[in-house]
Parts: C-alpha cells; sequence; structure tokens
C-alpha cells in the first residue's frame, strides 16, 4: 500500500470521467481546483462526475479547492516594456499620479509607499524582474532594475521581509469557499496565510455558511508566515509548503532547510502536510523527469510528508499521467527505504478523551508490529482516529472504515492510511468487522490465516469504551 499520498490538479486533461478514473488507478487521491485560473462550470461538472463516481466505489477522490488569496500586482499597460540592468525607473503607488512612459510601472499595494524601505529588493513577475528601492516619494519610489526584464500587464509582486497589511481572505476568496461549502467540497487551502488569525477568519466565515467540517489547509508562502509557524500549525488542520512564492520570499538555498523543518514541526503537531510546486516542473513539456525532481519527490518522501502535489504538471501539462505514473513509482522506491520509531506529537489540540484514543492507537501499533500482523483496521465515523494513528507514522498497513463518504474523503490526504465505505455500517461491531474483511479480501489485501489488530470505540450503556482485539482470517 503506498503511505504517500498525491494530489492532483484540474485541467482540460483530466476533467472528463475516464481521465479521472485513471488518475484513482495510477495513484492520486486529491484533486486540487485552483481557483486562481477556475471557473465555476467546468469545476462544477468535474465535481459531478466524482461525486456519481465516488457513491458507485468507481473511486475515491476527495476534493481541495485552492483559494486565490489576497496578492500584490502591477497594473495594465498597453505594450510590454523593456528593462536593462541598472535602468532606473518609476514604480507608482497613486493611480492618479501613474502615467505610462515605456518605463513606468504601478503596484496595486497601497501601503508600500509606508511599509518600503530604501536599499529593499522587489520581486516583480514572481521574481524573474527584481528592483532595488532608491528613493521614496509622495506617489511613487525610484527603483533601479537589478536585471535585464520584459514585463507584461498584471505581474505578481512579492515584497520579502515585509508584513503585509492585508486581509486573510478576499471578497472573492468568500465567493469560492460559499461555492465549495454549496458544493460539499473536502478541503480548503488557503493562500498567503500570515498569522493564525487569518485562519480564524476563514474558520468564522465557514461557520457561517454551515461548512464548519471542512478542513482548512494553512498555505505557507513567505516569510511571516515562517516568524509565526507554531501558532499557525496549531490553527490550521493541515499545512502546504507552497514552494513557488516561499521560494521568492525567502533566500533560495534557505527553502530545503524550510521544507524539512515544516514538515518536522507539523509532524510534532500531529497535523498533515503537504509538499508543493515544481516537483516535476519539466514534465509539463518532456515525457522524462530531471534527475533533481526524482531526488525531490523522493526527499519529501523520506521527510514523512502526508502528500505530494502536482501542479502545471496535470492541470496544463503535455504528460498529465506520465507525471502521475513517475511520482507514484517514487513514492513506491522511497518508502521501501522508510522505517520509523513512532514520533511523539503534541496533546495541544487533543480532548482528554482524544488524548486515551492517541494512546490506545499508539499501543495497536506498536503490537502490530511486534505481533508481525499483516495490518491493523480502524473503525470511525469522524476520521479522528485514523488521524491520530497517521501521524504516529505507522510501518504497517492501516486501513480505516466509515458509514460516511466526507470521512474517507478526509482519511484519503492522511499518510499510511487506506480509507474504506462501510455502507452496511451497523451498531453491531462484530458486523462491520465481517464486513471490513470481506472488503479486504475483495481487493485481495488479506488472506485466510492473515492476522489484524482492531481498532474501536465500542459504545455501552452510554459510554464509549476503546477496544484492542487480535483477530486472525478464518
Amino acid at each position: 500500500m503506498k503511505k504517500t499520498k498525491i494530489i492532483a490538479t484540474h485541467g482540460p486533461a483530466i476533467q472528463w470521467e475516464q481521465g479521472l478514473y485513471s488518475l484513482y488507478n495510477m495513484g492520486v487521491n486529491v484533486i486540487r481546483f485552483n481557483f486562481s485560473h477556475a471557473q465555476y462550470d467546468s469545476v462544477r461538472e468535474t465535481l459531478k462526475i466524482m461525486r456519481k463516481n465516488n457513491r458507485s466505489g468507481r473511486t475515491a477522490l476527495s476534493m481541495l479547492l485552492d483559494t486565490k488569496g489576497p496578492e500584490i500586482r502591477t497594473w495594465d499597460l498597453s505594450q510590454k516594456q523593456n528593462y536593462k540592468t541598472w535602468d532606473i525607473f518609476r514604480l507608482y503607488i497613486s493611480k492618479h499620479d501613474f502615467k505610462e512612459d515605456g518605463t513606468a510601472l504601478f503596484c496595486d499595494y497601497e501601503f508600500l509607499g509606508e511599509d518600503a524601505y530604501e536599499g529593499q529588493i522587489i520581486d516583480i513577475d514572481s521574481g524573474l524582474f527584481q528592483v532595488k528601492v532608491v528613493k521614496i516619494h509622495r506617489s511613487y519610489l525610484e527603483v533601479e532594475a537589478q536585471n535585464d526584464a520584459v514585463i507584461w500587464s498584471r505581474r505578481h509582486v512579492n515584497l520579502p521581509w515585509i508584513r503585509l497589511k492585508m486581509p486573510g481572505i478576499t471578497e472573492k476568496d468568500k465567493q469560492d469557499v460559499a461555492f465549495a461549502v454549496e458544493e460539499s467540497m473536502d478541503f480548503i487551502a488557503q493562500s498567503f496565510v500570515r498569522s493564525a488569525a487569518n485562519i480564524r477568519e476563514l474558520r468564522e466565515y465557514l461557520d457561517s455558511l454551515w461548512g464548519k467540517d471542512m478542513r482548512i489547509i494553512a498555505k505557507i508562502e513567505n516569510q511571516e508566515w515562517i516568524d509565526n509557524i507554531s501558532e499557525i500549525i496549531r490553527e490550521a488542520d493541515g499545512i502546504m509548503v507552497a514552494r513557488w512564492d516561499l521560494g521568492i520570499e525567502v533566500p533560495i538555498e534557505k527553502l530545503p532547510t524550510y521544507q524539512a523543518n515544516i514538515v518536522k514541526e507539523t509532524l510534532a503537531q500531529g497535523k498533515f502536510t503537504i509538499i508543493a510546486t515544481h516537483l516535476l516542473e519539466s514534465m509539463i513539456e518532456n515525457p522524462f523527469p530531471t534527475r533533481a525532481e526524482v531526488s525531490d519527490i523522493y526527499n519529501s518522501v523520506i521527510q514523512r510528508s502526508d502528500a505530494v502535489m502536482l501542479s502545471g504538471e496535470t492541470a496544463a501539462g503535455k504528460y498529465p499521467y506520465r507525471s502521475v505514473e513517475v511520482m507514484s513509482a517514487t513514492i513506491w522506491e522511497a518508502e521501501k527505504n522508510i522505517s520509523v520509531s513512532h514520533p511523539a506529537y503534541s496533546d495541544s489540540w487533543l480532548t482528554p478523551r482524544d488524548i486515551e484514543k492517541k494512546s490506545l492507537i499508539k499501543s495497536a501499533i506498536y503490537s502490530a508490529e511486534e505481533l508481525g500482523v499483516q495490518a491493523l483496521f480502524i473503525f470511525t465515523k469522524s476520521g479522528k482516529l485514523a488521524r491520530l494513528a497517521s501521524a504516529f507514522r505507522p510501518n504497517l498497513p492501516i486501513y480505516a472504515f466509515t458509514p460516511y463518504l466526507s470521512s474517507v474523503a478526509y482519511m484519503n490526504i492522511l499518510y499510511g492510511i487506506k480509507p474504506y465505505l462501510v455502507e452496511n455500517w451497523d451498531t453491531d461491531f462484530i458486523w462491520n468487522v465481517s464486513e471490513a474483511i470481506d472488503i479486504c479480501k475483495a481487493d485481495n489485501i488479506l488472506k485466510v490465516w492473515d492476522k489484524i489488530i482492531l481498532v474501536n470505540d465500542m459504545r455501552k450503556k452510554w459510554k464509549e469504551m476503546p477496544l484492542i482485539e487480535l483477530l486472525e482470517i478464518v
């Protein structure tokens, strides 16, 4: 069983039923919809196909909406503008004063004049064009080009090391989140999170839409995020290391260190982690990856992230299915070389009852490995038992059974968990165990005389009683 999960980004090549089915069979667990570009009608049609296939048991794919988030851009230009190193030009912060003169640009961050400082480097067009602030005036900044560049309209602007005065969620984000709730999507990836308050802002908005059960993934994309890492991890359900913008905001040579530390910190708090961006970037145009890309995926798996993500490779690339095949094969190879002593993690987000369950799960994992059983079975309604198990990074396969498709969707993103829907779920635990064994036999996961350990919360006289049981398949 592949323990590390794969997220593929929706695009023209994978929006049809057969394409989604093929991706699922190749190892994809979650489909991401990037709402920097996505259109409601197209997404709605794809979601309809996904729900139909999930209900029929043909697939088990989760749905993730990635918000556009607050962003800073240059303004529209009538034509492309050329710059040479050391050129001096104006970067306007006043719309009223801005006029095209062949070099001038306008930046739509209204506090740029207050927050910038002389000598600061500003990244334009996702870091392809760097300029240094020479002097700050009332309506513009005088800046110096640090490299040659050709700039067109509406280019991204990054302001490293500045604490931005921007909202946690924009009006567009609110419309998109409302769409996600309406369509019963499973995860929201919140872009440009800078503090735990930003996540609370989104969670309160979800609550107002009756979407409180939707899981929030906080995206790490700037230095301010790094400074507030611990509190953000505590507030979020999961973390995405979004290496494109993060690699612009921090010195590029520090990016691998940041990634490793973020995964380690997230794991220490018992939350899930996604590594995103540029994992197989060359396969947007080429049928084979670079050696560096394969090593990048391998190292992300060795670091014990829960999931790795494909972006342009599946959204707009020429080889979306081949990209998934390469990623899946690399994950399989890396996982052959992982054997961990199960890391302890924080109880800070757990109730006293959860802490009891956590201890139960830990005992079950150690017992299963000591006894050499083939698998661990978890029976859960919410998926929390599976989350508690996943955070211990189990070496043996864990199969989680639930009566709810929403819980299957949640568990899809968790390391080492293979979730199954039990449609005939019963209050009788023995019945559920029998159903689970039949499912695994049908999938050729188990055979006669295999041993498994069962973990369940058994209800007796209005109380939940934790239960661990060793069972031999007959």
